[in-house]
Order: C-alpha cells, then structure tokens, then sequence
C-alpha cells in the first residue's frame, strides 16, 4: 500500500481546507443574517412547532448546526430561552444540518465544482473590496463556498482508492465483518471524529468520500451517520461547562434527544436501512448496496429521515424530556457571600448584543431589588416587608421607631460596587467591541444611567439616613414629623415601583409614576411652605432648618432617580429619561 506520512498530512490539509471554507461561509452569513436570527430567536414563544421550524430556518440559512446550537445554549444562559424551547429548536436544527448533507451530494458528487471554484473566489474576493459591508459579507460567503468544494475535492484525491490498494481491504474486512458489532464500532468511529473535528459537517463528507471509494458499505456507512449526531452535541456541552445550570440543561437535552434517537434506530437499523433503499430505487437511483455511486444520496436520506422522524416522534415528549434534565442538573443554589459578586454576567453573554443586553438588565434588577430597594428602606428604618404590604403608609411609617443603625457604606461596598463595576465594564465592552443598532446602543446607554442613578442615591440616602436617625426620636416633635414627611414620601414612591414591577396591570402603577415624577421636578430646590413656617416662628433650631431644607431637595432628587430607574428597568415603554449624551462614568460618586 502506497501510502504514507506525506498522504497522511495532504488529507489532513484537505479537511482543514474543506473546515476552514465551512468556517468561511459560516461567519459570513453569520454577519449577514446573524442580528435578524438571533432576534427571530429572542422573540421565540412557547409553540414546540413554531421552535422547530426556527431552528430548521437559522440552521438552513448560517449552515452550521453547532452555531445555531452554541446561541441556543447563550440564549439559555441569559434566560431568553426556556428549557422546551431550546430543546424545539435543536430539534429544528438537526433537520437544518441535513442541508449541508445535501449540498455535498449533489454539488461534490453530482456536479463538478472543481471548474468553477477559482471564479467564484476571484468574484468573492472583489467583493471584499467593496465599501458596502453587505457586499463584502456576501464576498466572503462566495469565498468560504468555493473553498468548502475545493477542499472536498482534495478531500477526494487524499482518500486512497480501494481498487488501487487491495491491501487496504484485507485490512478493513477485519472491522466490517462483524455483524452488528461493526455497526456499533463504526457508530463509535463517527462519533469521536466529530468529537475530534467538531464539526458533523466535515464527518459527513469524509464519510461519502469514504463510501464513493469503497472503503465502507452502506449500513457501516448509516452507523457513522448515527455517531456523527452523538458527536455534534460535545461542542455545545463544552461550550456550557463555564455557563450557569439553564445553559447546561440545554446542552444535556440535546445530547440526550441525539441519543435517544440512535437508540431507536438501532432497535430498528436494518428495516430502517431497507425503507431508505426503498425511497432510492423510487427516484430511479441504483440500490446503495449494490453500487458505491449511490451511497451519498442514501446517506443524505437516511440523515434527513432520521432527524425528521425523530423530532416528529420527540417533540410530543419535550416536556417529560425536560423534566428529566432537570432533574439530571439540578438548580444550583450559591453561598452568600461577604460581597455580592455577579449573578447573571458571565464572558458568554458578551457573544451577543441580545444575551448581553438581557445580562445587563437582569443583573441591574437584581441591585436595585436586593441592595437598593434595602439599603434605601433600612436608612429610612422601615422594613421592606413593610412597604410591600398592604399596610397604610402612614401606619407603617408610624410604628417605624426603631433606629436600624444602617451603615450605607458598608451595604454600599458589600452588595453594589463589585456588581456596579461590573455592569459598567460589561456595557462599555460591548458598545466598544460588539456590532449594535442603534436601538442597542441606547438600550446599553439607558441601563448605565440606571445603574449609575442607583449608586447617586445610595450616596443621597446615607445623608438622608444620618438625619432621619438623628431626628426619628426627637424631642422637637416638629422636626420628627417632618422627617416623617419625608419618610411617607419615599415610601410610597417604593410601594408604587414595587406594585409596578410585580403586577400585571401596570398601566394604573406607571401613570402614578408620571404624576410623582412632576411632583418631584417642581419641588426641587423650592423650600415648602410648612418648612419656612417652622423656621420663621422658631419651632426648630438654625441646625435642624440647615438639614431640613438640605434634605428636602435630597429627598425630591433620590424620589425623581427611583422612579427614573424603574422606568429604564421596567417599562416596556420608551422611558421618561431622555438619553441624548452616554453617561457619564459614575465610577467616582462612591468609593
């Protein structure tokens, strides 16, 4: 047998010409459609069906299961995606991936496309030079196309003819020969060469030039097929070993629905084989166990009559299939720590503008509502339970007499500037780094002005908290009942965002909010009336008038950036804020 370490590295070569035109064309329609995809897939619904049909349509136009796979798994990982819907749309991207199948039988078998794969580079390639970012997108789809079939062309010349080296028979009869055995060994084969190359795609087509030269029969050929489906789940499982537990769930479910599938199928592999040959002979093809020329396209209905029945037999079991998984991996609950550290950003949720954007959001939620909501309750020494109660606000402010003793630095530097610093790093990352619309870049713009107001009124509330202490029990009964005032204000300010948070109906919370927000712009910097009462008639000392008239300003201002949070957070309509400049870098308000 001729052949040695030289041949060895040109099939070597060959594939990774054949993986990098595949990566080529990928990215390139990845650029073209990648945004309008992953927004078909950020408004996905709970439709099993509709799911399917998303993950066939993003599969079938990026041509790269693994792709719409490893945006499935991000999609997870930031909560846009539940388990069932994650696991219709892999569904849908199992069928997609037989595309690819489809495109190297007819274009790598049927026609000759050695001839016209310069052209379609040079064509590509000037493109690329156009000022138009569409058209160079579509330039390098061009490119990484003709260099995908000039790479299975290679592929083809590298693999060694059978008839030619006779030796190689004798070899393989050793593997071949075996019955059943040697369609679970050849499952194997085709699983970890997929595992190895990451890629089903390039798997497939070793194993049509495999079988175009003799090398493997058709059943041994199907059982390569069948670990091939098994294999391509890795890249999604090790992708999702750094992501959190949702990610993971979906990874597993994936593996798990591939492998369900090839166990049936190996329940019935040679009946299912004799069904395939049926449907071949009815296209006026010849019978893939008979001749060698008509295995690719056996293969290629075998790939998709397997991926279509299995999601028609699984989709009706998604649910128990979930329930499974969730089972398998577990809701992992984290230790509390000393300082609260990021609960949703992670290095994956910056490979999208959508997962990114959700990231931010969830994790700007999660300060205001477990540091915020507390520390700006606690300085006011009222308890949080309190104010999401159905209790009057004037009872509640009543029986709230007791100093907390807050120390807002420390909840400050325990539970907001790790998170804050964070959120703000993650933001500028992306407005630097990833490719937003214009509607993104505001959205991220509008989520640091939130997160920035949030950590300006922890500086307002520690002031305000000093005096509220100072004065909660004062024997001046005027100045007690003014903080009281001020206290009354807050709360309700912090009842109606709660209610509108968590309530269906927001309409009635959100024009309550537009009416406290005018409230509050007027009454910046216009001392009340009752407030000049007391001091002109001398019911509180110079001292007490200096932070009542101080903290009535700081009160109005901490009311007016609450309710411009929740409107930044929680509303789905545009916000009151208006955003005409980024924000400033709030990194210095608190240190």
């Amino acid at each position: 047998m001729n052949y040695g370490f030289y041949q060895i590295l040109q099939l070597f070569g060959a594939l990774g010409l054949f993986l990098f035109g595949m990566k080529f064309m990928s990215d390139a329609l990845m650029s073209l459609a990648g945004n309008k995809m992953r927004k078909i897939l950020a408004s996905m619904t709970a439709n099993h069906f509709y799911g399917i049909l998303t993950g066939f349509f993003i599969t079938s136009i990026i041509q790269s299961s693994s792709a719409t796979t490893l945006m499935v798994v991000g999609f997870s990982n930031a909560s846009l995606l539940t388990l069932a819907e994650s696991i219709s749309v892999i569904m849908g991207a199992n069928i997609g991936t037989t595309i690819t199948a489809w495109l190297i039988t007819i274009l790598g078998f049927k026609v000759s496309m050695s001839a016209i794969a310069m052209p379609l580079v040079g064509l590509g390639f000037g493109l690329t030079f156009t000022k138009k970012e569409v058209l160079k997108n579509w330039g390098g789809f061009i490119i990484g196309f003709a260099i995908l079939f000039i790479g299975l062309q290679f592929l083809k010349d590298a693999v060694p003819d059978i008839k030619q080296n006779p030796e190689m028979l004798a070899f393989l009869s050793q593997y071949t020969d075996l019955g059943f055995l040697s369609v679970l060994l050849f499952l194997f084969i085709g699983t970890l060469l997929t595992v190895v190359i990451q890629s089903s795609s390039a798997t497939m087509a070793l194993t049509l030039i495999m079988t175009v030269q003799g090398w493997i029969p058709f059943p041994l050929a199907a059982a390569m097929v069948l670990g091939e489906n098994i294999g391509t789940t890795i890249t999604a499982n090790l992708a999702a070993i750094i992501a959190n537990y949702h990610a993971k769930r979906t990874a597993r479910a994936h593996l798990m629905f591939n492998v369900i599938g090839v166990i049936w199928v190996l329940a019935l592999f040679y009946p299912f084989l004799k069904f395939i040959e049926w449907l071949v002979l009815k296209t006026g093809s010849a019978s893939p166990y008979l001749s060698a020329a008509a295995i690719p396209m056996a293969l290629s209905l075998f790939h998709t009559a397997f991926n279509i029945t299995n999601t028609f037999l699984l989709v009706w079991f998604i649910k128990p299939i979930s329930r499974l998984v969730e089972k398998l991996v577990p809701a992992k609950l984290e230790a509390k720590k000393e300082i609260d550290e990021p609960k949703y950003l992670s290095p994956s949720a910056l490979k999208y503008p959508e997962t990114l954007i959700v990231s931010l959001v969830n994790e700007s939620k999660y300060v205001y509502t477990n540091a915020i909501f507390e520390i700006v309750a606690h300085a006011l020494n009222i308890h949080r339970e309190d104010i999401t109660s159905t209790k009057k606000i004037k009872q509640v402010v009543k029986k709230s007499k007791d100093d907390f003793k807050t120390d807002v630095r420390e909840l400050y530097y325990s539970k907001v500037k790790t998170i804050y610093g964070e959120i703000i790093r993650y933001a500028t990352t992306a407005q630097s780094s990833l490719k937003l619309t214009k509607k993104q870049n505001i959205r991220i713009s509008e989520i640091k002005v939130a997160n920035r107001k949030m950590v300006e009124i922890v500086n307002g509330v520690g002031d305000l908290g000093k005096n509220v202490s100072l004065y909660l029990d004062s024997e001046n009964k005027h100045i007690s009942k003014a903080y009281d005032k001020f206290r009354k204000k807050i709360v309700k300010v912090l009842r109606i965002i709660y209610l509108y948070r968590t309530q269906e109906d927001k309409e009635q919370y959100y024009q309550k909010l537009i009416h406290l927000n005018e409230e509050a712009k007027q009454a910046m910097h216009q001392t009340t009336e009752s407030i000049n009462k007391l001091i002109r008639e001398n019911l509180i000392t110079t001292d007490m008038a200096s932070s009542l008239v101080n903290d009535h300003d700081n009160v109005n201002d901490i009311i007016k950036k609450l309710i411009e949070i929740a409107e930044l957070l929680y509303s789905e309509r545009d916000p009151l804020v208006e955003i005409k400049n980024p924000p400033k870098d709030a990194t210095k308000v608190l240190h």
